[in-house]
């Protein structure tokens, strides 16, 4: 059996933001940095950057020959392009310019979905449901710049991780209101996906749609000013975006839950919902999660968890590094 190389870099590259640490042994991350994207012209520019920082260096950055970058898109073949953001690389080329024996590359949610088995307690809270059901799937989904969606299907003592863009499926309304934002979305998108509306662009959609239906002039606002503005109850729009974004997640976590069968739980990671906090808990999330006739009592026996770790997918890619070293 193989030992896994040490250091190991690890990366997760979001549209918005990249996030880079050197794990020096088991679990232990050192010189962790979260970049922003749009400060860089490409991926090998941003590794640059962080492995020639003091803390990387200290961390062993001039060791590196192994390492693993989760991404935020489908990873099919060498030449990886992002949806959300203008990066596009080589997997060989970058492997071969930064002196690496091997580069992992995998979906972010893939990795994250790789993290679940090993998160503690203390790393996310419970949001209804009963306890997870054992050698069931679990099922996955976050939203940040996009919506990212994955699962684990039970194999053995081991975990297979779902290679899913279950995020670009098409948005189903639950309600009137939805059916209007949505004929309001598709005057734009000739396809609305999930996605569209459950992300950060998703809460700019959403608030410029309730703008129009209430004939109310707003000021233009991005993702974060609607959070704050509707968590912090100041603007009466960004409030009701934020309802109903819970809303429509719990429907989709719920459609992902009687897919996958998820009886051992949904996770929920991404930038957007552990902001929430306390106001996921008081929001109309878990009555849209059991909303379907006649299998309410199945969805209300299915726990879900929002994940609070702050680099869960790091967590993952450190667990498949040592997973295919030990294969």
């Amino acid at each position: 059996m193989a030992t896994p190389s040490y250091p190991l870099l690890l990366a997760d590259i979001g549209g918005t933001n990249a996030r880079f640490a050197i794990e020096t042994a088991h679990g232990k991350l050192q010189a962790v940095k979260v970049l922003p994207c749009a400060a860089y012209p490409s991926l090998e520019a941003a590794l640059h950057s962080y492995l020639q920082d003091i803390a990387s260096l200290a961390a062993g950055a001039y060791e590196l020959r192994h390492a693993g970058i989760a991404i935020a898109n489908p990873v099919h073949g060498d030449q990886v392009r992002m949806t959300n953001h203008h990066w596009e690389f080589s997997i060989s080329a970058t492997r071969h310019q930064f002196g690496l024996e091997r580069l992992d590359v995998v979906n972010d949610f893939t990795a994250l979905a790789l993290s679940l088995p090993h998160l503690q307690p203390h790393q996310y809270f419970q949001v209804g449901g009963h306890q997870a059901l054992a050698g069931s799937a679990i099922g996955l989904l976050g939203a940040g710049t996009g919506l990212g969606v994955s699962g684990l299907i039970p194999a053995g003592e081991r975990w297979l991780p779902l290679h899913s863009e279950g995020g670009h499926a098409s948005f189903t309304p639950a309600n009137a209101k939805e059916v209007a934002i949505l004929e309001f979305a598709w005057r734009e998108f000739p396809h609305v996906s999930a996605e569209r509306l459950l992300s950060g662009p998703g809460l700019v959609l959403i608030y410029r749609a309730l703008a129009e239906l209430q004939q109310a002039t707003v000021a233009p606002l991005e993702a974060p000013d609607i959070l704050q503005r509707g968590l912090q109850r100041e603007c009466a729009i960004c409030s009701e975006v934020l309802s109903i974004f819970c809303e429509m997640l719990g429907t989709m976590a719920a459609n992902l839950a009687v897919t996958l069968g998820a009886r051992a739980g949904i996770y929920i990671g991404g930038g957007i919902v552990p902001r929430l906090g306390d106001y996921l808990l008081q929001s109309g999330f878990r009555a849209r999660f059991e909303d379907k006739g006649r299998f309410r009592d199945y969805l209300a026996a299915i726990p879900v968890y929002v994940i609070t770790e702050a680099y869960p997918a790091l967590i993952g890619l450190s667990a498949l590094h040592r997973q295919q070293s030990e294969n």
